[in-house]
This record gives structure tokens, sequence and C-alpha cells, in this order.
């Protein structure tokens, strides 16, 4: 509010500032509007100030924002997420001098399993698997959902060694078998 009013005492209006309040029913966010008013000679400074609720757009915003990125079923990160993490951990890598690794996992038979139980019992059995990948992860790996019955997961920050980088993706990938079966 005051850097809207700054604003508009400086540019004679101010439009678009945001702000949120904790509201009884929730997170609520505003846009303000501040325009000056003309004042007479020795009278203080007027201003006209309009908020808007925005919170229904924000929340469209913030959806659209996760449908873009994530996948719908599993709630995942999608490919295109992916590939933008896989960029910062390329160059994180670099810089740090550590290993990554990436895991595809492909379902076997999910064809087979969608076919003959449908397409709902499809849809919860790659719900589990997203589950169980999550749980497997350490915070600093990343698994994403390609489509279908592929998956990628993402490691950071394995051992600068490459010999034992190998050995730390091979276990986790020996880990995330184990659940997976």
């Amino acid at each position: 509010v005051h850097a809207a009013m700054l604003e508009a005492r400086a540019l004679g209006a101010s439009v678009g500032q945001q702000y949120c309040l904790h509201l009884a029913d929730g997170l609520h966010w505003f846009e303000l509007s501040v325009a000056r008013k003309p004042s007479l000679a020795g009278e203080s400074e007027r201003f006209v100030m309009l908020a808007h609720d925005v919170t229904g757009r924000k929340r469209a915003e913030e959806e659209i924002e996760r449908l873009a990125f994530h996948d719908v079923l599993t709630g995942l990160p999608n490919r295109r997420l992916l590939l933008d993490r896989l960029a910062m951990a390329i160059t994180s890598t670099v810089r740090v001098g550590k290993h990554g690794a990436l895991l595809f996992i492909d379902l076997d038979n999910f064809k087979d399993l969608n076919d003959t139980l449908g397409h709902d019992r499809g849809d919860e059995l790659l719900q589990m698997v997203a589950q169980r990948l999550q749980s497997a992860l350490r915070g600093v790996d990343t698994v994403a959902r390609l489509g279908g019955d592929e998956f990628v997961l993402m490691l950071e920050g394995l051992h600068a060694d490459q010999a034992i980088a190998a050995t730390e993706a091979e276990t986790i990938a020996r880990k995330i078998l184990g659940l997976l079966n």
C-alpha cells in the first residue's frame, strides 16, 4: 500500500500493486489502484484508493502453472519441468564437480494390465509407482513422469569420483527395483 501511495504521489496514479491478507476464510490477494486527486492551496494531499479481490485469478494462475509443469495424474514434474531441472543440474554439477545420473523406468507389461483390468486400475498403478519412486529419493533428486508408463529419476550430488558415483546410482536403482517389485 505504501509503495502504491508513493508511486501515485510521484506519477499521479498507481495500478497493479498486489498484497495479500490472511482473512477468516483463508489467504486473499488484492490488487490496488491509487490516484492522486488535485489539491486546493493549503490542503493536504488527497488520494482515491480501490482494492479489488483477485484471489480467484491468482489461484487460476497457480493452477495453470501447476498444469504446465506437472503431470495431472501423479502430480510429478512433467517432461517440461524435468528438462528445466536437468539444465540447472548440469550447470550445478559442473560448478561443484560432482556427478549426476538419469535413471529411465519403463513398466513392463503395463499395456496388458491397462487392457485387461481397465484404465482406472492402470492409473492407480501409476500413482502407486509415483509414490514409491518419490519415497526412494533424496531431497536433491527429482522423479518425473514422461507419459504413459515412463518415468525418469534425476539423481544429483553423486560423488566426484565417477566409479563411486556409478556405485551410488546403482545402489539407488537396486533400492527402487526392490520397492517396485
